[in-house]
């Protein structure tokens, strides 16, 4: 299973093609009987379904009508005791029309799944993707292995950050070339929207023309579409959208106001467990350059009525500098602006407020201030 990018996401799309009909999943695993039990758990129009089968020498199915709706992906997942759905043994699927076929000695994870066109590029993908899987399991391993007194030294940490960075660098050019090899794939569609989190507008604008007409036709291509304007209007060189937005203590403070200094616009919220985990690097790199006409503009995406949660988590993580949030959720105004669809993101703003910098992250936000100030 490839790693997942510490990262919130907003809800996706889900990829829609017009082409109703019928699916089947069939599946074989081992010689499982009860209580063994899959469960098929997918996502339409926003809502979470869970359906279950149970296992009778190895055997289960499930079916279904895709109504315009496919392929969706959707989680297979195995629960040997058949006490309900978890991710420890899982494996994805995409529904859609035609007979899906899952089959595996033992576990859900190691299944081979084929039969139609989107599992049988995603199985495509996956093999392309095994090194990637490879190097995040060693890296796993290495963490596991260090003790308390390592994972906590500067220079450990520096490590790991390094390493990620290479396997993130090296999983993104496999995704490149997977969208520029299959532009007929919905699997190249899906990694797009993965890649323009990392990338800047030309990248993104080049990967999303080399999709064919019947991908860009899809509702969920459709509206990637509509965020390529505004992915523009934050490419790097790009004068940042002005916006206003309510401080904690419900001032309007407008970005414009800030002209004259390097300003970090740091999009994060309270709820989010990667952002509360980059904070310190944060605060490490506004406390070493603050005097050095640097400061950050921190915009939160907390959920309506959560006001407290945020307030306690800029107290907690010691977040002195200016913080200002609409409370909208993935709604928030000046999120959409910028067309950030996951948290922790950033960008990094020179005096005269054009956008020198994206998603720095670790190291590479006090590396890029180290470049800008010199060493202090």
């Amino acid at each position: 299973m490839k790693k997942i990018v510490l990262l919130a996401l907003a809800s996706l799309p889900a990829m829609v093609f017009a082409q109703g009909g019928q699916y089947s999943v069939q599946g074989s695993i081992g010689k499982l009987n009860a209580p063994a039990k899959v469960y098929l758990r997918y996502f339409p129009e926003k809502k979470t379904v869970t359906d279950s089968a149970v296992l009778t020498d190895g055997k289960f199915k499930f079916s279904g009508a895709t109504k315009g709706d496919a392929p969706m992906m959707a989680y297979l997942m195995l629960n040997k005791k058949g006490t309900g759905a978890s991710y420890d043994d899982y494996k994805v699927v995409y529904l859609e029309p035609g007979t899906i076929t899952v089959n595996s000695v033992d576990t859900l994870g190691s299944a081979k799944i084929g039969g139609t066109k989107t599992n049988e590029e995603n199985a495509k993908y996956e093999l392309a993707s095994k090194p990637i899987n490879s190097a995040y399991e060693a890296l796993d391993a290495k963490m596991k292995a260090a003790t308390d007194d390592v994972k906590k030294s500067d220079a450990f940490q520096k490590e790991i950050n390094k390493t990620e960075k290479a396997i993130g660098q090296q999983s993104k050019q496999i995704d490149k070339k997977f969208i520029q090899e299959n532009p007929d794939s919905y699997i190249s569609l899906s990694l797009l929207q993965n890649v323009a989190y990392s990338s800047d507008y030309p990248e993104i604008i080049e990967l999303y023309n080399v999709l064919s007409p019947k991908v860009k036709a899809t509702e969920s291509a459709r509206k990637f579409a509509e965020l390529l304007p505004k992915l523009k209007n934050v490419a790097l060189g790009a004068t940042a959208p002005e916006f206003a937005e309510a401080d904690t203590a419900g001032k309007i403070v407008n970005l414009s106001s800030f002209r004259g200094k390097y300003v970090l616009i740091d999009f994060w919220a309270s709820w989010c467990g990667p952002c509360r985990a980059e904070n310190p690097n944060v605060v490490k790199a506004f406390n070493k350059y603050k005097n050095q006409k640097f400061t950050i503009l921190g915009v939160s995406l907390d959920r309506p009525g959560a006001k407290d949660k945020w307030l306690a988590a800029i107290h907690k993580d010691g977040l002195a500098w200016t913080q200002v949030s609409d409370l909208k959720f993935w709604d928030s105004k000046t999120a959409g602006l910028y067309a950030v669809r996951g948290i922790p993101q950033n960008f990094l703003l020179d005096p005269d407020g054009k956008i020198i910098a994206k998603n720095l992250r670790g190291d590479d936000l006090n590396d890029k201030l180290e470049e800008l100030f010199g060493k202090i």
